[in-house]
Parts: C-alpha cells; sequence; structure tokens
C-alpha cells in the first residue's frame, strides 16, 4: 500500500539556527555545530513562510517503511537541537568482584581524540584500549569511586564510544551469570540539567 502524502512537524527552539542544505542538516546551537547527511533518504524539507521556526518533513509516495523514516529524520534532528543545547552525559561504573580493574584515560597525541586504557581485567595481561569518537571527553567521576563519565554534543558519538567500552570488556568462555566483570552504562542524561 502507498501512502499519497505523509508529513511530520518539528518546532526549533529559540538560540537554534537549523539550516538544510542538499539533505545535510546543520545545527547550531549555544554548544556548538552538528551536521548530520541524510542523503540516503528520500524525504523533503521546508520552512513554512508564516513561521520561522518550524520544519516540514514530508514525503510524497512512500510505502509503510518510507513513511517510518519521517519519523527517524525528526528524530535524528530533534537529537542534534538537543545536542547542541544541553549536550549528552554517560556514566559508566566499573563491575568486579576479585580483580580490581585499572582505567587510565589518555589522549593520543596524533590524533588529539580521548582514549581508555583497561588493564587487570578479570585479571588478564592484556591491556585493551578504546578510543573515543569525535567530539567525545571522558573523564574520571570526580566524587565516585570506580566512574567514568562520558560527555558530548553528539548523542551518536557519544553513545557508541560508552558501548565500544562495554563490548571490549565482554566476559568470553565463561559463566556469564557468574561472571558480571565489565565496565557499564549506570545513568544516561544530559550536560545540563533543566
Amino acid at each position: 500500500m502507498k501512502y499519497i502524502h505523509s508529513q511530520e512537524s518539528l518546532t526549533i527552539p529559540e538560540g537554534v539556527d537549523v539550516s538544510i542544505r542538499s539533505r545535510i542538516v546543520t545545527v547550531k546551537g549555544p554548544r556548538g555545530e552538528l551536521k548530520k547527511d541524510l542523503k540516503h533518504l528520500a524525504v523533503s524539507f521546508e520552512k513554512p513562510s508564516k513561521s520561522n521556526n518550524t520544519i516540514l518533513i514530508s514525503l510524497h509516495h512512500g510505502n509503510r517503511k518510507n513513511v517510518a523514516a519521517l519519523r527517524t529524520v525528526k528524530s535524528l534532528i530533534s537529537n542534534l537541537i538537543v545536542g547542541v543545547t544541553k549536550g549528552y552525559k554517560y556514566k559508566m561504573r566499573y563491575v568486579y568482584a576479585h580483580f580490581p580493574i585499572n582505567v587510565n584515560i589518555e589522549e593520543n597525541k596524533e590524533t588529539g581524540l580521548g582514549e581508555v586504557e583497561i588493564r587487570n581485567f578479570i585479571g588478564e595481561k592484556i591491556v585493551r584500549r578504546v578510543t573515543m569518537h569525535p567530539g567525545v571527553k571522558v573523564e574520571t567521576s570526580s566524587n565516585v569511586k570506580d566512574e567514568i563519565v562520558l560527555t558530548g554534543n553528539s548523542l551518536e558519538n557519544v553513545s557508541q564510544s560508552a558501548a565500544d567500552i562495554q563490548q571490549i570488556c565482554r566476559v568470553r568462555n565463561k559463566d556469564i551469570r557468574k561472571f558480571l566483570d565489565g565496565l557499564y552504562v549506570s545513568e544516561r542524561g544530559n550536560i545540563t540539567e533543566d
């Protein structure tokens, strides 16, 4: 079944500038600038002339899968808007039963990106290194023991960096009901709270 015309509208808050050119969305706000390439989706964007703070995302003659992409585009743009206004913060806690996990945070001299180094994970001698995505800052928590905090403007980069850290510490060849060791996301939120 084809839907003749489908449309979603998105309201832009004060102090945020959204510009769309050939399906590349650029969002500027108080915390910086973010870009997202949406060329792979066949949607059209328009700004109504009477209101400057609304974007209409529309699609003609789309099937169910194409119509579902409309809501996805709306969510992606709203995530960019939240990123440039409030930012994203993920907190990760170390979980260990016997061998304490040692985590060092360094900066890669060549790329300038943060790097997390995990040692003594379930007593292994192997050193695990995870490089953060661009725009993600990582630091140890000042008031909580065994916690690191990942902050940044892009939700995709912050959450993917947290996922990379969590996945490199997967327990293999053991009963995972007994070996719960690892680094896990304990809290998600925004840098500037309401």
